[in-house]
């Protein structure tokens, strides 16, 4: 089976590395070219970075395509498309929407590995806003694409739980395995055409909109469940984070210590060796913390180093 792959972050790679692995296929998989995102200057030279994804497709000497706009530069896009003749066009978190051409050019279509059990959590960021919500299971659906936002049918779905404590980063690891490991049984059942659709309920369906920093702030007068889903959500990027005086704390991991009303106002340090904050109907504990101009580390131990006195509020 000839495939392209569309994808840029280390969510995709872990997908084109599978497809890499050919022992891991009943037939033969043929990964043809990839396409990605443009390389983005990061750091404080501005260096052009490459994707995940084009470095892992340069190593195994796959030809690379990274177009600004598969719409704008359709000509160009599809004329390759159509010379590669791909049986399937594999989507894993590429960023750029599909023109109606190019879902309609392979032999079996488009998939796209997506990060939810949907029809629910549609959209950009669906991992992070499970974990805001609450959500006790998510999980991967790979479906067939069609022009509308996540709403073609499903081929395959597997749920997994959300732990208690599990951040985004560390949901994001898993799932990105899970989609990967999906594969070849998608594709297995594509080839022999025993595969049956599930078409989408639109009634069931929420939008996952994209994270923004403006998001981060915690509010300490929230609930505490809400509090703590938002740290995991926001771990790594872009952080959660509160006023220590006048220092900036970014909060990567916490758990709740607490449920019930603490008689302190909310925002205050009521620990001694734990990092321990009030909040309105309980108490959280930040497990792992990066000060401003420090480095990411345990929460205890940079109370060892920097106590905090009892009755200071965090704004």
């Amino acid at each position: 089976m000839k495939i392209v792959f569309m994808g840029s972050p280390d969510f995709a790679e872990k997908a084109l590395e599978k497809l890499y692995d050919s022992a891991a296929f009943e037939s033969p998989v043929e990964v043809a070219a990839v396409f990605t995102q443009p390389d983005k200057p990061r750091g404080r030279g501005h260096k052009l970075v490459p994707t995940p994804v084009k470095s892992l497709a340069e190593k195994h000497g796959t030809p690379v395509y990274q177009p600004q706009s598969l719409k704008k530069d359709a000509e160009e896009y599809l004329a390759a498309l159509k010379d590669i003749a791909p049986d399937v066009i594999i989507v894993a978190a590429y960023g750029k929407i599909l023109p109606k051409e190019v879902l309609e050019l392979p032999k079996f279509g488009c998939i796209n590995i997506h990060g939810s059990l949907l029809p629910k959590y549609r959209g950009a960021a669906p991992i992070q806003r499970a974990i805001m919500d609450g959500e006790k299971e998510t999980g991967i659906t790979i479906m067939q694409m069609a022009e509308g936002l996540d709403t073609g049918d499903m081929l395959l779905k597997k749920a997994v739980t959300i732990g208690e404590n599990e951040t985004s980063a560390e949901l994001f690891d898993r799932l990105a395995a899970l989609g990967a490991d999906m594969l070849p049984e998608v594709l297995a059942h594509l080839e022999r055409g025993d595969l049956a659709p599930e078409k989408q309920d639109d009634s069931l369906s929420s939008y996952a909109a994209m994270i923004t920093k403006e998001m981060c702030p915690i509010d300490f007068t929230q609930p505490v469940e809400n509090i703590h889903h938002q740290i995991c959500a926001l771990s790594d990027s872009p952080c959660a984070n509160c006023m220590l005086g006048e220092n900036r704390i970014k909060v990567y991991h916490s758990e709740i210590i607490s449920g019930d009303k603490p008689s302190a106002q909310p925002g205050e340090f009521v620990g001694k060796k734990k990092f321990d904050v009030a909040c309105s109907d309980g108490v959280i504990r930040f497990t792992e913390i990066q000060a401003e101009g420090g480095k990411r580390m345990d929460a205890a131990a940079y109370l060892n180093g920097k106590p905090v006195a009892a009755g200071t509020v965090l704004k």
